[in-house]
C-alpha cells in the first residue's frame, strides 16, 4: 500500500518526476499528477486532523472516566478485554490504554496477566475506527463540519462545544475521505498502477507493506482510512484488504514499542504482550484469509445490483471493516484463556535486572508523555507521581526521629541523601505539569492543575525542613554532646507520631482525591496545638532541671518541635487543596442543578 502513495507523491513532488510520468502515460489517460497528488495529500491531511480532532473531543469528554472505569472493572480478563475494548473505543487509542494499563501494573493495582485482558480488549476497541469510517457520509460531511463549527464556536456551554468538535471532526474524517478517493478516481484506468496492485495480492507482501507503512507514520487509523478509501475504488479486493488490515495490527505495535523506550520493565512486557499477541493473530489467521473473506461476504451488505468494479468498489469498504473487527474479536476469544502464558512470555523475553543493576537514580514512575494528549489522564498520573513522592518523604519522615534522638551521623547524612530524590521527583512533576498547561484544558482541568502544583510544592518543603533543619538539629545533638532525656524523647516522639499521621494522610488525600483523609488532617489541628502545648510546659518543666548542657538541650528541644509545627502546616496546606476541590466540584454540581442561583 505504501507503494501506490509512494508512485503518486513521488511522481508528483518533483519535476523530474512528473517529466518521466508524461513519458510514460499517454495523452487519452488524462491524469494530472500534481493535482492527484495534492487531492491526496490534502485528503489524508484533513483524514488525520479530522480524526485528532475528533479523539480530543472524545477524551475531553470521556477522559475523566476512563481511568476508573479501567480500573474497577478489570476484575478478571473478560471483563478486562471488555472494558479495554470500550475505553479504547473512546479515547480511540489502543496506546494510551496500553499507557493506563502500565501504571496500573506499576502501582501495584493491576497483574501484568490481568493486564492481558485489557490489552487484546484495545485491539477490538481499535477496529471502531474502521467500522465508522466504512460508512458513506461523504455527501454529509461538509454538513457534519458546519454543524460542528458553529456547535464550537457560538456555544457558551463547554459540553456542547465538545461535542461541536467532535462533529466536525468526524465531518473532517469523511471529507478527507472524500477528496482521497475523488483524487484517486483516474488511476481505474492507469495500467502501470493497477499491476502495482495485483503485486499485493500476495497476502505476505500485502501484511509487509501495511505493516510497514503503519509502523512508519505510527497511525493504524490512518492505514485503515487508506485501505478503505481505495476499496472504495475497486483497487483492491477483499482478500487483499483484509491482509492489509493485518499488517496494520502488526505495525501498530511500533507505537507501543517506542512508547516504553526509558520506561520500567513493566512497561516493557506490556509492550511484548502487545506484539506476541498481535503478531500469534496474524499466523493464525495468516492462511485462512479466503475462508474468512467469504465469511464476511455471507454477512456483509451486497449490491446486486451492480456488477464488477462498481460492485467491488460499493462492498469493499464495509467488508474489510467487518473483517478487521471479527479478526480481532475471534483472537481475543481465541487467546484470552492463554493469559497467564502470554505474561510468562513476556517475563521470560524481558526479565528483570539482577539486584545491584538498576540505576540507583530515581526518576518518575508514571509520568507518561504519551497521554498528554488527553489532559484528564495525564493529571491523574500526576496524582500518582505525588504518591510515589510522597512515599520519599514518609520515609524520610520516619527515620528523621529517631537518628535526631540517637542516630549518628551516617544516619543523618543518608536521609538528608534522600531528599536528593524527592527534589528530583519535585522538578519532574512540575515540568509535567507545565506541559500539561500547555494543552487546552477545561476551567476545571485549570484549577486541578493548580491544586496539584501547589500540594506538590507542599510536599517539597516538608522534605526540605527535613533536610535543611531536622538534620541540622540532630547533628547538633551530636556535636554538642547533648542527651536527651527519656521523658522528653517520649514527648517528642508522640508529637512525631501525630505529625506523621497527617503527612501520609495528606498524601493520600491528594493521590487518591481522597475527601476524608483531607478532612482527617485538618481536623488534627486542636490535637496537634494540644500536642505542642503539652510539650512547650514539659520543656518549661526540664529548663531547670539539674542536666549537663541543659540549655543546649532546652534549643535544640524546642526547636524540633516548632519545625515539627511547621511540617504540620504543610500538611494541612496539602489537604486543602483536596478540600477546595471537592467545594468547588460542589459548587458546579448545585449550580447545574439549581441554575440562575436559585436557593434550594
Amino acid at each position: 500500500m505504501v507503494l501506490p502513495l509512494a508512485v503518486g507523491a513521488s511522481m508528483l513532488l518533483t519535476g523530474t518526476a512528473a517529466a518521466d510520468v508524461g513519458d510514460v502515460v499517454d495523452a487519452s489517460s488524462n491524469i494530472y499528477w500534481w493535482t492527484m497528488g495534492m487531492g491526496l495529500f490534502g485528503g489524508l491531511a484533513l483524514f488525520l486532523f479530522g480524526m485528532d480532532q475528533m479523539a480530543n473531543a472524545l477524551k475531553a469528554v470521556a477522559g475523566d472516566r476512563m481511568k476508573d472505569i479501567l480500573g474497577r472493572l478489570t476484575t478478571n480478563r473478560f471483563m478486562g478485554a471488555i472494558t479495554g475494548a470500550f475505553v479504547t473505543a473512546i479515547i480511540n487509542s489502543s496506546s494510551v490504554t496500553t499507557v493506563l494499563v502500565v501504571g496500573f501494573i506499576s502501582a501495584g493495582l493491576m497483574s501484568l496477566a490481568q493486564s492481558v485482558g485489557v490489552i487484546m480488549g484495545a485491539n477490538i476497541g481499535s477496529t471502531m475506527t474502521a467500522q465508522l469510517i466504512a460508512f458513506k457520509v461523504t455527501k454529509a460531511a461538509l454538513l457534519m463540519i458546519g454543524v460542528g463549527f458553529t456547535m464550537s464556536f457560538m456555544s457558551k456551554n463547554e459540553r456542547i462545544r465538545q461535542y461541536g468538535g467532535m462533529t466536525m471532526g468526524l465531518g473532517m474524517v469523511f471529507f478527507g475521505m472524500g477528496v482521497m478517493s475523488d483524487s484517486m478516481g483516474p488511476l481505474r484506468s492507469y495500467e502501470p498502477f493497477l499491476d502495482l496492485m495485483h503485486t499485493m495480492e500476495n497476502p505476505l507482501v500485502a501484511i509487509l507493506i501495511a505493516a510497514a507503512f503503519t509502523g512508519l507514520i505510527q497511525s493504524s487509523a490512518a492505514t485503515t482510512g487508506i485501505v478503505i478509501v481505495m476499496a472504495s475504488q475497486g483497487f483492491i479486493n477483499l482478500p487483499t484488504g483484509i491482509a492489509l488490515a493485518f499488517g496494520a495490527n502488526i505495525g501498530t505495535c511500533v507505537t507501543a514499542l517506542l512508547a516504553t523506550i526509558g520506561k520500567p520493565r513493566e512497561a516493557v512486557r506490556a509492550a511484548v504482550v502487545h506484539i506476541l499477541f498481535n503478531v500469534a493473530g496474524v499466523l493464525v489467521w495468516v492462511g485462512f484469509i479466503g475462508q474468512l473473506a467469504e465469511f464476511v461476504r455471507w454477512i456483509s451488505p451486497v449490491y446486486p445490483e451492480l456488477s464488477g468494479i462498481e460492485q467491488l468498489a460499493a462492498a469493499a469498504p464495509r467488508q474489510i471493516a467487518n473483517a478487521h473487527t471479527i479478526f480481532n474479536v475471534a483472537n481475543t476469544l481465541l487467546f484470552i484463556g492463554l493469559a497467564g502464558q502470554f505474561a510468562r512470555a513476556a517475563e521470560w523475553l524481558v526479565p528483570d535486572k539482577p539486584i545491584g543493576e538498576e540505576a540507583l537514580v530515581i526518576r518518575a514512575k508514571y509520568l507518561d508523555e504519551e497521554l498528554l494528549s488527553t489532559p484528564s489522564l495525564a493529571l491523574s498520573r500526576v496524582r500518582l507521581e505525588v504518591l510515589h513522592m510522597g512515599e520519599r518523604v514518609e520515609l524520610m519522615m520516619q527515620r528523621i526521629m529517631p537518628a535526631i534522638l540517637s542516630g549518628n551521623q551516617q544516619t543523618l547524612r543518608e536521609i538528608e541523601q534522600m531528599d536528593d530524590d524527592v527534589d528530583v521527583l519535585h522538578a519532574q512533576i512540575i515540568s509535567y505539569l507545565g506541559k500539561i498547561s500547555r494543552l487546552s484544558l477545561t476551567e476545571r482541568q485549570t484549577g486541578e492543575l493548580i491544586k496539584l502544583m501547589e500540594a506538590v510544592n507542599n510536599l517539597e518543603n516538608i522534605g526540605d525542613i527535613i533536610e535543611t533543619n531536622l538534620v541540622v538539629l540532630g547533628n547538633a545533638r551530636i556535636n554538642e554532646g547533648v542527651s536527651i532525656s527519656q521523658p522528653t524523647r517520649e514527648v517528642l516522639t508522640n508529637f512525631h507520631v501525630a505529625v506523621n499521621r497527617a503527612v501520609n494522610a495528606a498524601v493520600q488525600a491528594v493521590a487518591q482525591k481522597n475527601e476524608l483523609a483531607a478532612r482527617t488532617v485538618t481536623s488534627m489541628k486542636g490535637e496537634i496545638a494540644q500536642i505542642a502545648d503539652s510539650a512547650a510546659v514539659h520543656q518549661a518543666q526540664r529548663l531547670v532541671a539539674e542536666e549537663p548542657n541543659r540549655i543546649q538541650a532546652y534549643t535544640i528541644e524546642v526547636d524540633i518541635i516548632e519545625k515539627l509545627k511547621r511540617i504540620y502546616y504543610f500538611a494541612k496546606r496539602m489537604a486543602k487543596t483536596v478540600d477546595a476541590e471537592e467545594t468547588e466540584e460542589a459548587e458546579v454540581s448545585r449550580s447545574m442543578t439549581h441554575p440562575e442561583g436559585q436557593s434550594l
